[in-house]
């Protein structure tokens, strides 16, 4: 089996799933965030607040051509999809898969985690996170061989479709 990439907003539950296919699979799993946090030596709020986006854009594209068709399972960051650079990218990986979910599901998951800071939500409204989030759903459809709905399901059940449709 090739890799997988998992793709999606923050609070999808691309780690979570990324996991879980690792351990289904026996791959390796590798979480974009943890990557580049080792790399820059500092967390994704400090490189936000220091260096800004277009900064941490980059670091994410870096750390994509790095992976490029390894045989892990990869959970990259919700903003992979930003820059048009790592669209094509994606795009000639396979399977790229989009974990879809929705504001009413994902804004409770990003307010009840408190492990990670994420800078482009931190103290934002839920009006202002779907705001961020909008813009974003074309180009994760874009950017994915398949489209694995996620809400209201567990994490042992995505996996499962995931697999079935990769089979």
């Amino acid at each position: 089996m090739n890799g997988i990439l998992l793709i999606g907003f923050m609070g999808a539950g691309k780690t979570t799933i990324g996991r879980l296919l690792a351990q289904e699979t026996g791959m390796e799993h590798i979480d974009f965030d943890d990557k580049i946090v080792a790399e820059i030596g500092m967390s994704i709020q400090e490189y936000f607040d220091r260096y800004g986006e277009a900064a941490f854009r980059q670091q994410e594209t870096n750390v994509l051509k790095r992976y490029l068709n390894h045989q892990q399972v990869v959970s990259t960051g919700g903003g992979i999809v930003m820059l048009e650079e790592n669209r094509a990218l994606l795009k000639r990986m396979a399977p790229v898969i989009y974990l879809k979910t929705t504001p009413e599901v994902f804004i409770p998951r990003l307010k009840q985690d408190h492990t990670t800071v994420r800078p482009l939500v931190v103290s934002k409204t839920p009006a202002e996170i779907q705001a961020v989030f909008e813009p974003r759903i074309p180009l994760y459809e874009e950017s994915a061989s398949m489209i694995v709905e996620t809400d209201y399901r567990t994490p042992e059940e995505i996996v499962q479709e995931i697999l079935a449709k990769l089979n």
